[in-house]
C-alpha cells in the first residue's frame, strides 16, 4: 500500500491569506504555500546520460536563442546560464506604453575526473540545448601476475 504525504509549507497558511493580493492585482504577489512560488518553473529541466565514450546533457529551454546561452567551465565545474531581456513599446495618441521583461537561470554541474572539458560541444536546436562531454580513454592495467621462483 502506498501512502501519500502532503508536504507542509515553510510558512503557515495564514501568511498567504494575509498577503493575498488577488482581490486587487490578480495573481498573488506573495504565495508561500507552494502554489505559485515554484522554483522548478524557473530552472530548465535537465537529462544526463552516459555511454562508453561521452556524457550527454539535454536541457529543455524553449523560447531562447543561441546567443542567450553562456556555457563555461571553470575549476572542474560546468556552468550553463542564460539571460534574456525583452522590451515592447506602444505609442498612442495620449500615452506611451513600455513593458520590460527579464528572465534568466543558471545551472552548475561538477565534472567527473574522466571527462575532457577542453572538448565540450554545445548545440541549441528546437528548444533543446545539447551538450556533449567526451570521456578520457581509460587504460585498464592488467593485474599483476606473480611468478614463482623455483
Amino acid at each position: 500500500m502506498t501512502t501519500l504525504l502532503k508536504r507542509e509549507s515553510l510558512f503557515p497558511r495564514w501568511t498567504s491569506d494575509l498577503l493575498d493580493t488577488r482581490k486587487f492585482f490578480g495573481p498573488r504577489l506573495f504565495d508561500f504555500d507552494g502554489d505559485g512560488f515554484d522554483f522548478a518553473k524557473r530552472v530548465p529541466s535537465v537529462n544526463i546520460t552516459e555511454n562508453e565514450k561521452e556524457f550527454k546533457i539535454e536541457m529543455a529551454a524553449p523560447g531562447l536563442e543561441r546567443k542567450d546561452f553562456k556555457v563555461e567551465v571553470e575549476n572542474g565545474v560546468l556552468c550553463i546560464s542564460s539571460e534574456k531581456e525583452e522590451e515592447s513599446k506602444e505609442e498612442k495618441k495620449n500615452y506611451t506604453l513600455r513593458e520590460y521583461s527579464y528572465s534568466g537561470f543558471s545551472r552548475s554541474f561538477t565534472l567527473p575526473d574522466n571527462s575532457l572539458p577542453d572538448k565540450i560541444n554545445a548545440k541549441y536546436e528546437n528548444g533543446i540545448l545539447n551538450i556533449t562531454l567526451p570521456k578520457k580513454e581509460v587504460t585498464i592495467s592488467k593485474p599483476v601476475k606473480e611468478i614463482k621462483v623455483s
